[in-house]
């Protein structure tokens, strides 16, 4: 455990960035799980509104340091992906 002011100041703070972090992963996971239901069951003007959505929630933790911005980048690119996929099986 550390004993001096500012080293236990550091371990309140971690652990408060913590909690803020794992939330905000959490919501990114939810929000893409979301978007991958629409998808999978063919609701297409639904997965549109869900990947902008996703877009947003993604967008923001990068830009919060919750995740890496070429992760979000990665991964916003990859959801549309599959919208796009989705939509040339049904035309």
């Amino acid at each position: 455990m550390a004993n001096h002011k500012s080293a236990l100041k550091r371990v309140r703070q971690n652990k408060l960035r913590q909690l803020r972090n794992r939330s905000a992963k959490t919501r990114i996971k939810n929000v893409v799980k979301a978007f991958a239901e629409k998808v999978g069951a063919n609701a297409l003007e639904a997965a549109s509104t869900a990947l902008s959505t996703a877009q947003s929630i993604i967008a923001k933790g990068a830009g919060k340091g919750v995740i890496h911005k070429n992760k979000a980048s990665r991964k916003i690119s990859r959801l549309a992906k599959q919208l796009n996929k989705a939509k040339a099986q049904v035309s």
